[in-house]
């Protein structure tokens, strides 16, 4: 129970350090490039792959898939917990489970039961409600689409993890690193291209914040992946419990220390999530 929580905590201090970039003026491109690096690096230290391992499978198109999305939809993430907040963005990225589950359904004739049907028509109804708000400026309803991008960028990302997941002929902590790499090379391009559009220098605040955010967000993998080897007869109970975790404790984080406004819609939205987890997690354990 130690690694959920600890994944749980490193989950959501990712969304506070994305909430706090812009009080103290950090570039998130650069922050995102030095977290893949930091990622990187812990990785190599933690699971020490073959490098022969790692050669084989650079240029896989589901690596370079994951690569190119993992930094974009970094950056659409510390957009939506800036000028949407992290109660809502965290709801939104936990509900794009609904994502692979439609994939397993479409794409690989997965039989859905009633109450997995019933969970995935309370997620979307539950989205409705979190992302519901009141008719406001032009600005702040284009600011939806950040939360929206990332439902969608996530589902797609997980849906992608669980293609990696089937490689065989290479261990996950391994395709893990390959994907680390390209993500951090495509960061990496797009903040020297920054660099030369705007002359926005490196700077050292930022390769230290992009540590930090690294620090956290491989803990999240490592802690969650350790809390399945853990729990290895309930994988179940690890995937409700992390969800759940995510979207409770962020939500109470981002409505009392950073003071973000829910309005009585958003919480039906915030009850209809845990709900929908709940009915997926249930029809998972059971088969029903």
């Amino acid at each position: 129970m130690i690694y959920l929580i600890i994944s749980i905590c490193c989950s959501v201090i990712v969304a506070v350090l994305l909430k706090l970039a812009k009080r103290y003026k950090i570039d998130i491109p650069q922050a995102v490039t030095w977290n893949y690096l930091f990622a990187i690096g812990l990785s190599w230290f933690f699971f020490k792959p073959a490098l022969t391992q790692l050669s084989q499978h650079t240029l896989d198109p589901l690596y370079l898939s994951l690569g190119i999305l993992l930094p974009v939809i970094f950056w659409f993430l510390a957009r939506s917990v800036r000028h949407i907040g992290i109660a809502k963005t965290d709801i939104a990225q936990r509900l794009s489970l609904i994502i692979p589950l439609l994939a397993s359904y479409f794409l690989f004739g997965e039989q859905f039961s009633t109450l997995k049907i019933t969970g995935l028509i309370i997620g979307f109804l539950a989205i409705f409600f979190t992302l519901y708000r009141k008719s406001g400026s032009g600005r702040q309803s284009a600011a939806w689409i950040y939360p929206i991008i990332v439902f969608a960028g996530f589902g797609l990302i997980d849906t992608l993890f669980k293609k990696v997941a089937q490689v065989k002929d290479i261990p996950y902590t391994s395709s893990l690193i390959i994907i680390f790499a390209i993500a951090f090379l495509i960061s990496l391009a797009f903040m020297l291209f920054k660099y030369l559009a705007n002359k926005r220098k490196p700077e050292l605040v930022n390769f230290i914040c992009g540590c930090i955010l690294g620090f956290f967000n491989f803990s999240n993998i490592l802690f969650y992946l350790k809390a399945h080897a853990a729990m290895s007869d309930n994988p179940s109970v690890v995937f409700a419990a992390t969800n759940m975790g995510v979207i409770i404790l962020g939500s109470l984080i981002g409505i009392l220390a950073f003071k973000e406004k829910l309005n009585r819609i958003n919480y039906y939205g915030l009850s209809l999530a845990l709900a929908a987890i709940i009915c997926i997690t249930i029809s998972r354990i059971y088969s029903i």
